[in-house]
């Protein structure tokens, strides 16, 4: 089965981008900005991910950051591996709608970064068997670091990891009359391109 993307689900989509860009960029914009040179400027950036178009999906990020902090909207769709998938169940499916903080312990969104955030999952599974289907949505804590490697001007590279523990919604579902019982923590490695002002 192959789960269709609705126009409800791209409008929630875009109204959750669209949302979490707009609070990213109330701290920055309520506060004084002094005149002096070394104020802190505030930097706008993009980042595609490799591990959900090697899938046959999308990764569509953009963020806001000022000092040491970055705030990240994200927008992804991905279909999971076999090997992490239980037994007796195929094409499971994710749209994921998320934001992140990331600390960085350097200046300029370079080297070494940790974050945390909130995401929603909504997950789609088919029974192998008799081609059952079930949907569901759950909601994740996240917590991850990474790398920042600029190589070339303002693009870098910026290979990661983070673990994602289900905290609310259904942790069984039945399709087609077998239960499926996802991880309720999952790891995950990539690395980002990415590109800031």
């Amino acid at each position: 089965m192959s789960r269709k993307s609705t126009g409800h689900d791209l409008r929630t989509g875009t109204v959750f981008m669209m949302l979490a860009a707009f609070a990213a960029g109330l701290p920055a914009a309520a506060q004084d900005i002094k005149p002096t040179t070394d104020a802190p400027r505030t930097t706008v950036g993009f980042e595609l991910d490799a591990l959900p178009y090697l899938s046959g999906g999308y990764y569509a990020s953009t963020w806001i950051g000022r000092d040491r902090i970055r705030v990240r909207p994200v927008i992804t769709k991905t279909s999971l591996p076999s090997f992490v998938v239980q037994d007796g169940f195929e094409n499971a499916e994710l749209d994921v709608y998320a934001v992140i903080v990331d600390y960085f312990f350097r200046e300029g969104f370079q080297g070494f970064w940790i974050g945390a955030g909130a995401e929603y999952w909504q997950n789609s599974i088919e029974n192998e068997v008799n081609g059952g289907t079930a949907e569901w949505n759950n909601t994740i804590a996240t917590i991850g670091g990474g790398y920042v490697w600029e190589f070339a001007g303002n693009f870098y590279l910026n290979p990661w990891a983070a673990g994602h523990l289900v905290v609310g919604g259904p942790t069984s579902v039945e399709v087609g009359g077998a239960t499926y019982s996802p991880k309720r923590f999952t790891p995950e490695v990539s690395i980002k391109l990415g590109w800031h002002f």
